[in-house]
């Protein structure tokens, strides 16, 4: 998606070097990008507008549509320009409605995101992104992106503490690694897996903030609990979406989160590894994380509609929650999706497959795309800090429920 235009901003009688360093170019040409110019831009002394489209995923079979929801791009020579980006097909995104309320991420060096003033308008179908920016470069994201560079960084971070074990699972039809973290000598076998949606880059901030407090040999909870399961992680279950700029599906077009009834190495091969490897283990606990585009919340939604659904599992569901929402107010239990009528979950999403075939407590966790309302920080929203704090926080909701997962019978 390497899409770049040029133009110039406030070009009367200024000097060639001048005009040359006041050009505005967008650009999406980088890991994650996703953006391409719409229509010739509108330039007028220090105001600039540009139209701009996402481009939309592959097709997706199984969801009837391709997909697109997230960008990110860079504009230069944007130093005290009063920028108005229109996102024209905004209005055609496959979750439109979460765009109410939203304010995109902006960061000047990738690495503090902060949030600009957006607007969505139903009328024209377009999200105008508001901004003057402080410095030449800016970026602008739906989220605030996870790198494949920085997963490697996570990833080799933690081989190299001595706590943790790193196998690769298979390889993705981009020939890039599935990656499992592995910590722990106890025998529970604790599952969680990140980014199946490549778009929800929170999963992975989220994931980072808990493989970073699991490995911390200071913590005494974290020794407690490698000391009675074993840790399986997976931090990017879609690593060839989110180099591509996709938001829902992988290099073939598959929505990885409806392929776990019967995944093939020819359509879902991170869905084929992971299964295999959760057979070989067995699994006792799995969470799968993600973001929702339209619910400001953090929530978990459960696998009650699974046939072996019981009421052992939604008494350990309850106090996991309970937990959480002990050791975070970022977390709640008000707000969330609909719960499953029993017998009616759909055994092709992840928690639901899990849950049923090892008879496991298995839940997904969403993370929001804006601001928590009931914890809101305006200035960043919910920010990778914050992301990285609340998979940080996990752990004492895991001990709550560790030693009652299942019986030593079962």
């Amino acid at each position: 998606m390497g899409i770049s235009l040029a133009f110039a901003a406030n070009d009367a009688g200024t000097p060639a070097l001048k005009l040359l360093q006041q050009q505005v170019k967008i650009s999406s040409a980088f890991d994650s990008g996703n953006i391409k110019v719409a229509e010739p831009p509108s330039v007028k002394d220090t105001y600039v507008d540009i139209g701009l489209e996402i481009v939309p995923d592959p097709f997706c079979e199984i969801d009837n549509q391709a997909h697109f929801q997230w960008y990110y791009f860079r504009a230069s020579g944007v130093l005290s320009q009063t920028c108005k980006f229109r996102v024209k097909n905004a209005g055609k995104a496959s979750y439109a409605e979460g765009y109410h309320g939203y304010n995109s991420t902006a960061s000047y060096d990738r690495q503090h995101w902060f949030r600009v003033p957006t607007s969505y308008d139903e009328a024209t179908g377009e999200l105008c992104i508001d901004h003057t920016p402080e410095k030449d470069v800016c970026y602008y994201a739906y989220f605030a992106p996870y790198s494949l560079e920085r997963h490697a960084d996570l990833v080799s971070w933690a081989a190299n503490t001595g706590e943790a074990t790193v196998t690769e699972l298979g390889l993705t039809l981009d020939d890039y690694p599935l990656d499992c973290l592995i910590a722990g000598t106890g025998p529970k076998k604790i599952w969680i897996i990140a980014r199946q949606h490549p778009g929800e880059s929170m999963a992975e901030w989220w994931i980072e903030g808990l493989i970073k407090r699991l490995l911390d040999t200071n913590d005494a909870l974290s020794q407690s609990l490698l000391s009675q399961a074993t840790f399986f992680m997976v931090p990017n279950a879609n690593p060839d979406g989110s180099r591509r700029g996709y938001l829902r599906v992988n290099a073939a077009g598959r929505n990885l989160n409806r392929e776990w009834a019967t995944p093939t190495l020819e359509h879902a091969p991170e869905v084929f590894h992971i299964m295999a490897a959760m057979e070989t283990t067995g699994v006792d606990f799995f969470l799968d994380v993600h973001g929702d585009e339209a619910l400001p919340y953090n929530f978990i939604a459960g696998n009650e509609g699974v046939p072996s659904w019981s009421p052992k599992l939604e008494a350990l569901q309850n106090r996991f929650k309970q937990a959480y929402m002990r050791d975070t107010p970022d977390f709640q239990v008000e707000h969330g999706y609909p719960v499953d009528e029993p017998g009616t979950a759909n055994l092709a999403i992840a928690s639901n497959a899990v849950g049923e075939k090892f008879n496991c407590l298995a839940m997904t966790l969403e993370q929001p795309f804006k601001d928590t309302a009931n914890a809101p920080r305006p200035v960043q929203g919910w920010s990778p800090e914050r992301a990285v704090n609340f998979g940080a926080n996990v752990l004492g909701a895991i001990a709550e429920v560790l030693k009652d997962l299942r019986e030593p019978t079962e």
